[in-house]
């Protein structure tokens, strides 16, 4: 596809098997983001500046408990990225886009969860290795 600058993206390199590579379950992993952000943070609070290495914690926590769900799932040829983010709620908008260039087989799993006081958004990319 050409870009408005006529620059194109190179074609992606397909192997030739006679099966299809296996897709990570992103459907299972998004469901399971969604019931483990509020059981973290549902009663958290954006805690004060001594304090702030509960959000760190929290992090921490969120990070690894999605990556071992991920390896659960898939745990062979697939590399994993979880990125998650807490912010405090000051009712602030927001805006967010992402563009990715791979195979079929890689997907993304993302949810955000919020309530009065923060806002917490966990991104989980699985991305097929050859």
């Amino acid at each position: 596809m050409a870009t408005p600058s006529g620059l194109r993206s190179p074609a992606s390199p397909r192997l030739n098997t006679s099966s299809p590579r296996p897709k990570f379950d992103s459907d299972s992993l998004k469901a399971y983001i969604k019931k483990l952000l509020p059981s973290i943070l549902q009663t958290a609070t954006w805690p004060e500046a001594k304090e702030r290495d509960k959000v760190k914690e929290w992090i921490k926590e969120i990070g690894e408990r999605v990556k071992e769900r991920m390896v659960s799932l898939q745990g062979q040829g697939f590399k994993y990225i979880v990125l998650t983010q807490i912010n405090e709620n000051l009712g602030q908008g927001g805006r967010a886009d992402m563009v990715c260039h791979w195979e079929d087989s890689d997907t993304v799993a993302q949810e955000m969860y919020a309530n009065e006081s923060l806002i917490c958004i966990c991104i989980a990319f699985a991305i097929r290795t050859i």
